[in-house]
């Protein structure tokens, strides 16, 4: 995939899906409709159209406080970590951002993601940048052996450390699969962990979706699809936790989050 291939002007609307899937009882599966921005942060994207913001209050806004330390610029944030764990210079020629902006001020990510390429357009490394609901942030650094490109075939593995869920234990590993194509994005994540039941237990979740590139007609199409934007995650995230508990499943207390920003 060469750089030209992706948006030009650096920035674009993803209309996609999000599936998920819980094993290992009591068993919960949904799908919803959610709108990403897909955003060049290296070198930075020169269209920011209305009604999207970047560091002003707005209908939709983008805020570095939503992303790593909450300090400007975010895109600092993610290249630093990447340079600590030895990714060239040469394979983030290019960095992007998958996230979802605030809404009327509010915004509740469950997860972005940071895409390093290099001059070719490759990707080189991803960094997941995982939210709870309890104010918690989390990275996950994914990369192959020696940084070469990832391709659709490959699996990327992480041993879980953060609590996301609390009906879900920190334990067992995530295995993170990238597809990315001119005009869409497929991201795979498989959670599993031996129960004490001897069983597999976890979850499978799935973001994937057509890009846009980013206008303002773009924009409005996204508002007007999910009006209420980043409220409407938070309602849909707090209406599934409701049916797994009415489910029997149970309920864990937040412990400690990791030490570690960033965990690869």
């Amino acid at each position: 995939m060469g750089l030209e291939e992706w948006p030009k002007t650096g920035a674009a609307v993803m209309k996609g899906k999000t599936f998920h899937a819980r094993r290992g009882g009591p068993d919960n599966t949904f799908r919803y409709d959610v709108d990403y921005l897909l955003l060049r942060m290296r070198p930075r994207f020169t269209v920011c159209p209305f009604p999207l913001r970047r560091g002003r209050v707005g209908l939709l806004a983008l805020s570095d406080r939503d992303h790593g330390q909450g300090k400007a610029p975010m895109e600092d944030w993610a290249i630093t970590h990447a340079r600590g764990f030895g990714l060239p210079e040469e394979a983030m020629a290019e960095v992007w951002l998958l996230t979802q902006p605030r809404t009327l001020g509010y915004v509740f990510n469950p997860v972005s993601f940071w895409f390093f390429r290099d001059g070719s357009g490759a990707v080189r490394a991803v960094l997941a940048e995982v939210n709870n609901t309890f104010g918690d942030r989390h990275g996950y650094f994914c990369a192959l052996a020696n940084y070469r490109p990832i391709g659709p075939r490959d699996t990327i593995k992480a041993q879980k450390v953060f609590h996301v869920s609390p009906f879900q234990e920190i334990a067992g590993g995530y295995a993170f699969r990238f597809t990315l194509e001119p005009d869409r994005l497929d991201i795979h994540i498989d959670h599993r962990r031996t129960g004490s039941d001897g069983k597999s237990h976890g979850v499978v979740a799935t973001l994937s979706g057509k890009l846009t590139p980013m206008s303002a007609r773009a924009i409005l199409a996204m508002i007007a699809r999910h009006p209420f934007g980043a409220f409407r995650v938070s309602a849909l995230i707090y209406w599934q936790a409701l049916r797994l508990k009415l489910k029997g499943a149970r309920y864990r207390v937040r412990p400690v989050p990791p030490t570690e920003e960033v965990t690869r």
